[in-house]
């Protein structure tokens, strides 16, 4: 066993810039805070970029690099993620980095260990507790201790825990794939109007016969979620959802599924359909009634209406329900709504098992990896 301040197993520990850079539509990625999910991901869903002539700027002090150890010292705390080999950006604010020594120790090895309760207990014994967010004293991280195995133990671990990782990966990019499908099945019928039997449908005004003019609170009703601080939550297999998606899970369910959720405090134009039970917080709003459409056209109608562009926050992004409710929109036939249902019915279910699947492997390596690294797992 290797034992001693972090900062003996590292080339070094640097941290972000202290400013935030000016809006640019394209360029290099300026890692947030939020692209850095709960369960040690990068999430590249909603980024914010950096100018290309700006970029040099932003990468004086440290230009991220594969196998860097990126993680949250404000704010949201305890999220770390490891950078590809492709990755081309610059940390953002509040964020840092670790760049290891890898003839000392393995850089996947030293994610899994950031990952652990032994690190967290590290973690949250040096947390300062500001007026308003708590931080991690980034000039005392590199003296935080740290007992790693042997180097060759070391990737024994890391090559358990990653073949998890690996399987829940390979599921994810296949949960794209299929919605991806259902999406643009969605956008061939009702956006670009080919629809089964379109050719002898006629189009007056450019609304097709049978189809009605409406707005959205004429098909569906959003209501605000409800509120569930951490004190509160019980363990359970009730999924919380947040702006962006789960969030925890506890012992009660607000709302019977499946349902469909979205962003409406913090992060705005995530549409999330939800096969169960659950319990919305109340930075979402939650379909309350579906009127004229089904769970999963509610999803696809929408998503289509890209609802972050109806921001109503000036410094939180928020967004009204009765705005959403005034959208104006076009109504197509109940029949040809269920028909699209049936078309991409299996699809949903294909994705669901696979959620489940990904639900069960990450339980699974969340009982290895404490073991592995207390050494009560032999490798």
């Amino acid at each position: 066993m290797m034992s001693g301040p972090i900062k003996i197993f590292c080339i070094g520990i640097y941290d972000g810039p202290h400013a935030t850079p000016k809006e640019s539509d394209s360029g290099p990625i300026f890692l947030g805070i939020k692209n850095v999910t709960a369960d040690g991901r990068l999430d590249f869903s909603d980024i914010r970029h950096v100018s290309e002539e700006e970029f040099p700027k932003w990468i004086r002090r440290v230009k991220p690099q594969k196998d860097d150890i990126v993680f949250s010292y404000e704010a949201t705390l305890h999220r770390y993620a490891i950078i590809p080999e492709d990755f081309h950006g610059c940390l953002g604010r509040r964020m840092a980095l670790v760049r290891a020594d890898k003839q000392k120790v393995h850089p996947r090895f030293l994610h899994y260990y950031f990952m652990s309760q032994k690190w967290f207990a590290v973690v949250e014994a040096n947390i300062i507790n500001g007026a308003t967010v708590d931080r991690i004293p980034i000039k005392k991280f590199p003296d935080f201790g740290v007992a790693f195995p042997r180097k060759e133990i070391q990737k024994e671990i890391a090559g358990i825990l990653s073949a998890y990782d690996d399987l829940i990966e390979n599921n994810r990019r296949r949960i794209a794939l299929l919605e991806q499908a259902a999406r643009l099945l969605y956008k061939e019928w009702f956006v670009h109007l080919r629809f089964p039997g379109h050719e002898h449908v006629k189009i007056k005004d450019g609304v097709p016969e049978g189809w009605k003019k409406a707005c959205v609170g004429d098909v569906l009703t959003l209501q605000r979620g409800f509120d569930l601080p951490l004190k509160f939550r019980k363990e359970g297999n009730v999924p919380i959802y947040a702006s962006t998606g789960i969030n925890g899970y506890h012992n009660v369910a607000k709302v019977n599924g499946p349902g469909v959720v979205t962003g409406r405090s913090g992060s705005l134009g995530t549409v999330l359909y939800v096969p169960c039970d659950f319990w919305p917080l109340n930075t979402t709003l939650w379909v309350k009634e579906f009127k004229r459409v089904g769970p999963i056209y509610a999803v696809h109608l929408l998503s289509e209406l890209q609802l972050e562009q109806y921001n109503g926050g000036a410094a939180v992004p928020t967004l009204n329900r009765n705005d959403v409710h005034r959208i104006d929109i076009l109504s197509p036939p109940n029949t040809l709504m269920d028909s699209f249902d049936e078309h991409v019915d299996s699809v949903y279910l294909q994705i669901e098992n696979l959620k489940m699947q990904n639900i069960k492997l990450a339980k699974a390596r969340d009982l290895l990896l404490p073991r592995l690294m207390n050494g009560e797992i032999v490798v």
